[in-house]
């Protein structure tokens, strides 16, 4: 079922200029925010592999585009943590029966019950937090997950992972100076670490290209109607128009070291991880031990295209 779309969106009354950069993009039309597009969503779900039996939580469902993925799995509850007052009733309009709810609250302070969840994930909010925050969510998402249970993350990224500090601190403040929002995206290597310092074991990792504003990815995400849609808007309203080509020309400008990545850990316990997770592309069973399925780009080529 789809949100009321009577119901406003997020940040629907600020200026332009003052919009928040996602927000600003869903005003415009744009329904895919992630930072690896709907690949890379789609992604962390096949590695998630959610069933009937499961307990969902989504942290921050945003415009609730994964949140209609995952309901289409029909998992036996569904419960998503917005904090976005307004996007909370967008997604709780297209929510239907009593296991499926959406809590205006934040993903740090859920006030679910411990282990009540076999399944937590979140996309594109984790790098809008500083270093604490970044580990509070973590360990919320542990607190309530189930022994063996799942959490994923879908995130933006900086390569390589040895990439200098200081040109780390100079992308941090160029994105969040343009798109108006704390950015604060971590390498391959600190994400992972930041899973792994709350007890969880990483055991699918998938990594592509950020391309969230070139065409052929508008295309991809939005369809033909949609792509359309969203440059006819950009088009006709010049101070929109302004923030999203300053937002392309960042993304651009540090193209050789933004990527997106995506990251599923088991939380400890019950043996880890159940016998049938889903670990990879090709849907492999009883991945012994902590072993770990990759996708790996050549950057190099990537960042080209």
């Amino acid at each position: 079922m789809k949100a009321d779309p009577g119901l406003a969106l997020p940040g629907a009354r600020l200026a332009a200029e003052k919009m928040p950069g996602h927000w600003l993009l869903a005003r415009l039309g744009k329904r895919v925010l992630r930072p690896g597009g709907m690949e890379l969503t789609r992604g962390m779900l096949r590695a998630l592999d959610i069933r009937p039996s499961d307990m969902v939580v989504e942290f921050a469902p945003g415009l609730g585009v994964t949140t209609r993925l995952v309901l289409k799995r029909h998992p036996a509850s569904y419960i998503a943590i917005e904090e976005n007052k307004a996007a909370a009733l967008r997604v709780g309009s297209s929510l239907m029966g009593v296991r499926q709810r959406c809590l205006a609250g934040s993903a740090s302070q859920t006030g679910l019950p411990d282990a009540s969840a076999t399944v937590v994930y979140g996309e594109a909010m984790l790098t809008m937090q500083n270093a604490t925050q970044k580990s509070q969510i973590v360990q919320e998402a542990c607190r309530i997950l189930k022994p063996g249970g799942r959490y994923g993350i879908h995130e933006l990224c900086l390569v390589p992972d040895d990439l200098d500090e200081a040109i780390q601190m100079e992308i941090r403040q160029a994105l969040s100076n343009t798109i108006r929002v704390g950015a604060k995206p971590l390498t391959a290597e600190a994400w992972r670490g930041l899973l792994e310092a709350e007890g969880l074991a990483v055991r699918s990792e998938m990594r592509l290209p950020m391309r969230l504003l070139k065409a052929g990815q508008l295309l991809q995400d939005e369809g033909l109607f949609g792509a359309l849609r969203f440059a006819w808007n950009v088009c006709r309203d010049a101070e929109a128009r302004q923030r999203v080509l300053a937002m392309r020309r960042i993304f651009r400008r540090y193209r050789a070291h933004l990527s997106a990545i995506m990251l599923v850990g088991i939380k400890g316990g019950q043996n880890d991880a159940p016998n049938d997770f889903a670990t990879g592309e090709n849907d492999n069973r009883g991945l012994p031990g902590p072993t770990i399925k990759r996708w790996d780009m050549d950057w190099h080529r990537a960042r080209l295209s």
